[in-house]
């Protein structure tokens, strides 16, 4: 892929001292795309001063303007000119210095829309947080079509804005980033992309470090909001599958990677399990919960000051 052609989105806000790696790690790609903009959410750090002293754009909009979607649609329409646009998050490292151009690479093949690479754990991250990534990242890159579906599920349009790619042309057939959606905007894009007949490819040669240990309280949110989703996008699921069949998968890796590496941890990912499983459930029925509730059950608080 001509680097020309590329285009670089990193939504931020007050990153911290982080931020500093993300940037070193990124001055030492190999290969650079011709623009690089950082969109900031009025950060009170210096996050954007050190994006504009690393030769990065920036262009600031405040905290309330900021939506999962439609703050990275803005980002794609001011890289009017760049054909492929990669999406990294402040808090993902780039784990060595060709993983933009890997990612890039696979766009050679015209009929991929889409890319995500290869998350790593963190150093510091705790066994939970580290098979998270073991699972969803494998060792093994794949292409993924509408044909898969039957085999993988909702994992078919799985995508990752933390460190992922999409081809303007096939972003703009699938109706570009959605503003209205709770979270997962890039899986909804992936999934409109296999609908039309597009490739989603996953380049685990494309490497970053990024994986968070959340809360009980934390896992239990995110997944209510993962309810909300597929309960207010029921083409999701009715195309490609209810999301528990994948959840028991996932339950039993689990279980096999904790035995292994820290068995003293199982009883609480029990508990896990429960509360996400609890949380997905209100979340697919959130339509009977009261509306003053729903903030209060969500990661996306502010989701729920715009619907």
């Amino acid at each position: 892929m001509e680097m020309e052609k590329l285009g670089l989105l990193v939504p931020t806000y007050n990153a911290g001292k982080p931020w500093r790696r993300w940037l070193e790690a990124f001055a030492s790609q190999n290969c650079k795309p011709a623009w690089c903009l950082v969109i900031d959410s009025g950060s009170a750090d210096e996050t954007a001063d050190w994006a504009r002293r690393s030769g990065l754009d920036v262009h600031v909009i405040s905290a309330g303007q900021f939506n999962h979607g439609g703050t990275r649609q803005l980002g794609v329409n001011m890289l009017a000119d760049a054909e492929i646009i990669v999406f990294l998050t402040q808090d993902a490292i780039l784990a060595d210095e060709d993983s933009l151009a890997n990612l890039a690479g696979v766009f050679r093949d015209k009929s991929i829309g889409a890319a995500y690479g290869r998350q790593l754990p963190h150093a510091e991250s705790k066994a939970l947080g580290a098979h998270a990534r073991i699972y969803n990242y494998p060792l093994q890159s794949q292409v993924k079509t509408l044909a898969d579906a039957p085999k993988l599920g909702i994992k078919a349009p799985f995508m990752s804005n933390s460190f992922a790619a999409y081809r303007r042309e096939a972003l703009e057939a699938a109706g570009g980033f959605p503003g209205d959606v709770i979270l997962a905007e890039d899986m909804v894009v992936a999934a409109r992309m296999l609908m039309r007949g597009w490739h989603i490819a996953y380049c685990a040669e494309a490497k970053v470090y990024h994986s968070h240990d959340y809360s009980m309280l934390a896992e239990f949110r995110r997944y209510f909001d993962t309810g909300v989703l597929h309960a207010r996008e029921k083409w999701l699921l009715e195309t490609f599958g209810k999301a528990e069949g994948r959840g028991k998968e996932y339950v039993l890796s689990e279980m096999r990677y904790l035995s292994k590496n820290a068995p003293w941890l199982i009883p609480a990912a029990l508990m896990r399990t429960v509360l996400k499983y609890l949380g997905y459930r209100l979340g697919r029925n959130e339509a009977f919960l009261p509306e003053a509730v729903k903030p209060f059950l969500s990661m996306n608080r502010a989701y729920w000051r715009k619907s």
